[in-house]
């Protein structure tokens, strides 16, 4: 059953909380613009990645 708040009610109502998927969703960008830049300030090097993609630079 819906019911009508309160202006008061509404009042305390607190929006914009973090969640626990955007935290995530952050330190998976974080890590991959670590790897990448990684990769693109060394001299030479290889990386494999699932699915059979394999990298290499000199």
């Amino acid at each position: 059953m819906k019911q009508k708040l309160s202006e008061k009610e509404a009042s305390q109502i607190v929006t914009g909380e973090v969640t626990l998927t955007a935290v995530l969703a952050i330190c998976a960008i974080a890590i991959v613009a670590v790897v990448v830049y990684k990769m693109f300030m060394s001299k030479e090097g290889s990386s494999t990645a699932p699915g059979g993609w394999k990298f290499s630079w000199k």
